[in-house]
């Protein structure tokens, strides 16, 4: 089902989808590519409610654009996360970027794909989001045709399928930015439990910007086995699978008191690991978690580091898989 959700400042109308299988039902928006509510069955433990809502959001679109700094459910690009000094090399030349968060570019720029209205096309069980990102927008090179697939597959999991090309070298690295609640709005999140198989992480200077690689042991960045997730976490996981071709679950979210769970499978080498410490109002602090899979942090200016850089003639393809359950 396609609706009208509301008009921008500038006269543009934001078209709503909402696509429902196995008991689960997902709405998704035109501005932003954000997912609005994503909508699953009860649990089995105290506390759990059927229906529940899992994610973040705003009942309108003056919430979104009231509150545009935590990206809330929204497709995040060129490039999510940060590139320090909001420059990069690439074959010769230096591109500067809009610079938005401390001397920083942060996800896309000052007006990246989150704020952005895309084009959708209604599938069978989701919708298919296409824009084309301009050359120099937000200062990237080359004109990137970007296409986001959203979609429930027979099990109730929700599919997240990107793919670009481009007619000049670029960065990308595309991510979908969600908070997820699994007690429904019921309690909080710092006691939901958290297993990620990854046995690295990036740890960041004093401006967010990566320092190297290191060994989760023996850190509060271990959750190769399952515990609370706690506060204090804005931090890319090294997932030790590396890129693959296909999604592989590397993470699973879950809520003691509803018996829900989430899994994520991903085709990313990381996993973006923010505990929402700072949403602002409506939301109280660990309101939500982010699971953000994508390329690691300033990886243009890290040679070490996956490549990101795209090129004539290639296709750039991620897929992540968030599954629901109860136990």
């Amino acid at each position: 089902m396609s609706e009208h959700f509301g008009t921008l400042p500038d006269g543009t109308r934001v078209r709503r989808w909402t696509f429902e299988r196995a008991g689960v039902r997902v709405r998704v928006l035109s501005y932003g590519g954000i997912v609005q509510s994503v909508e699953v069955p009860g649990g089995a433990g105290t506390g759990a409610r059927a229906g529940a809502g899992v994610v973040l959001g705003f009942a309108d679109l003056d919430g979104y654009l009231s509150h545009p700094g935590p990206y809330f459910g929204a497709l995040v690009g060129r490039y999510a996360n940060r590139i320090a000094g909001g420059r990069f090399p690439l074959d010769g030349l230096t591109y500067a970027l809009a610079r938005n968060h401390g001397g920083n570019a942060l996800h896309g720029g000052e007006r990246g794909f989150d704020k952005r209205v895309w084009d959708g096309e209604p599938l069978a069980h989701g919708v298919r989001l296409s824009r084309v990102s301009p050359h120099g927008e937000e200062g990237y090179p080359g004109r990137l045709e970007v296409a986001v697939t959203y979609a429930l597959d027979p099990a109730g999991a929700l599919r997240v399928r990107y793919e670009a090309v481009t007619d000049a070298p670029t960065p990308v690295n595309l991510t979908q930015h969600s908070y997820f609640d699994l007690t429904g709005g019921a309690g909080s999140t710092r006691e939901q439990v958290l297993r990620v198989a990854a046995s690295r992480y990036l740890p960041v200077g004093a401006d967010e910007i990566p320092t190297g690689v290191a060994p989760v042991e023996g850190t509060r960045f271990d959750f190769r086995t399952r515990r609370p997730v706690g506060s204090g976490y804005d931090h890319n996981l090294v997932l030790d699978k590396g890129v693959t071709a296909g999604p592989v679950e590397v993470a699973e979210l879950s809520d003691p008191g509803s018996g829900r769970y989430l899994t994520v499978a991903t085709t990313e080498p990381g996993i973006q690991l923010y505990s929402a410490d700072h949403l602002g109002e409506p939301f109280a602090p660990g309101a939500g978690i982010a699971l953000e899979t994508q390329h690691f942090p300033d990886s243009p200016n890290r040679p070490e580091f996956p490549d990101t850089v795209l090129r004539p003639g290639e296709v750039y393809r991620s897929e992540t898989v968030y599954g629901f359950g109860a136990r």
